[in-house]
């Protein structure tokens, strides 16, 4: 990991592989929502209302990866004091928060017809809300101090304390009773969701795997940018 983890190698790996995820989001989000809304049957109980999955469903997924990435990050910054570690998870932090609200805003369209509320207090619902509130924690504690090594510090113990969160997400729907299905997907006799609409589901989730890709290079870009342009005012102001 010390190759790819360089700063120098990194950004050339990153701005070399940055066009071709954005053709590929540019080209499988169009793809994936023609599928979504056009090829993909209505279900036989909530109608074409399903089709909000489509865009919920990948969101919610992201959500959990970010915050993922973003606390494995955390931890090689702690360990290992590395700033590209820092970067990452400073960059993923308002891209999974996006995720997250984009996955309670069509979760709570979804839910008005097909549960007949927007929103209820249950453990998958309540703790996916939690989940938003520690990116916003994240993203606040990390700018509140001038020392961006301290802020990341203190970014990073919030960000591992939170990953408790999202195996409680995870398995929410098997350990309380909730108005969410359990899982379709990951299943031990494979996927229970019908193929037509796995595939639109599955094509989804790559643009907005791809769209992350794109985001967090170009955030990491900014990121970079930036503590390259403190350090020579720092420079220039010990003169």
């Amino acid at each position: 990991m010390h190759y790819p983890s360089n700063m120098n190698r990194f950004f050339c790996i990153a701005n070399a592989i940055l066009p071709i995820f954005c053709v590929v989001s540019a080209g499988m989000f169009p793809v994936g929502l023609y599928y979504a809304l056009i090829e993909s049957p209505a279900d036989y109980l909530q109608g074409d209302t399903v089709r909000i999955m489509y865009v919920h469903v990948p969101a919610a997924w992201g959500a959990m990866i970010c915050y993922l990435i973003m606390a494995t990050a955390s931890a090689t910054f702690l360990i290992w004091n590395h700033p590209l570690a820092d970067l990452v998870a400073r960059a993923a932090a308002p891209i999974g928060a996006s995720f997250t609200l984009i996955a309670l805003v069509t979760g709570s369209f979804w839910g008005q017809p097909v549960w007949g509320t927007g929103w209820v207090w249950d453990a998958r619902l309540t703790s996916v809300l939690i989940l938003f509130f520690l990116y916003l924690g994240y993203i606040a504690l990390v700018n509140a101090f001038e020392d961006p090594d301290r802020g990341g510090r203190s970014g990073a113990v919030l960000a591992l304390v939170g990953a408790i969160n999202v195996p409680i997400i995870k398995f929410s729907v098997d350990w309380w009773n909730t108005l969410h299905q359990s899982s379709s997907l990951l299943r031990i006799h494979g996927p229970s969701i019908a193929p037509e609409m796995l595939l639109p589901l599955l094509l989804m989730g790559c643009a907005y795997f791809s769209l992350f890709v794109v985001m967090m290079i170009l955030r990491l870009r900014g990121l970079y940018a930036g503590r390259l342009l403190r350090q020579m005012r720092m420079a220039a102001t010990s003169r």
